[in-house]
């Protein structure tokens, strides 16, 4: 088994999990079949359980840094940006990320585990968009939903929108998850987002498959609005 001390134990700890079931699989297996010692295990993870989230703190924050960089006029890209880093991390993982959501799906521990992180990922968000939307004035005086209200209904909908596209992933029901999750992202910040009539139309550009003659039909009807 090659690769760093943390890639050969996450390795065996889901070849474990695999073969014999989450509850049957001790620390002590996944060290000795990862070849390193039980206090090499817990130098490296605190649990077993965070043998299956181990990325969860470095993806917090990087999406913290993205968001770090948005500015006044960036902050809805940013968000999708930021959304598409957690997607790309998951996506990137491949079988891993299939093989944890089988055992979310029926590990009442490592579900509320999940759940959890959730909660820190709408959290970031929902911290940002309320930033963003009181510092540069997106919500006026008298708004019957308010800043803060407006952010979570945000940092909600974005979130959900991710776990649902992931998890059509995982389940091999989208082939181009990134492009779906862009696109309910957009649609989600047009409902949803800070509008007004006296601001300028801005134009959000969000890749695609398609060339670029099939895209500019439908941006110059984008851009001239309703006839």
């Amino acid at each position: 088994m090659t690769g760093s001390t943390s890639e050969r134990l996450v390795a065996a700890a889901f070849a474990l999990f695999e073969e014999q079931g989450y509850d049957r699989t001790t620390v002590d297996d996944i060290a000795a079949r990862a070849g390193v010692g039980r206090a090499t295990f817990f130098r490296t993870f605190g649990s077993k359980e965070d043998v299956i989230f181990p990325d969860a703190d470095v993806l917090l924050e990087r999406i913290r840094t993205r968001l770090a960089h948005a500015t006044a006029g960036t902050g809805p890209v940013a968000v999708v940006e930021a959304a598409v880093v957690v997607l790309d991390h998951y996506l990137a993982e491949g079988d891993l990320a299939r093989a944890r959501y089988r055992l979310t799906r029926t590990v009442p521990a490592l579900r509320h585990r999940e759940l959890a992180g959730m909660q820190r990922y709408r959290q970031v968000f929902g911290e940002f968009l309320q930033s963003w939307l009181a510092e540069t004035g997106q919500v006026a005086d008298g708004d019957v939903l308010g800043v803060q209200l407006r952010a979570e209904l945000l940092a909600d909908s974005v979130v959900t929108a991710h776990n649902h596209v992931l998890r059509g992933w995982l389940r091999g029901e989208t082939a181009d998850p990134a492009t779906q999750l862009r696109t309910a992202l957009a649609a989600i910040l047009e409902l949803h987002g800070p509008r007004s009539d006296d601001e300028p139309a801005a134009v959000v550009v969000l890749r695609a498959d398609g060339d670029l003659a099939s895209v500019l039909p439908a941006l110059r009807a984008a851009v001239r609005g309703p006839e």
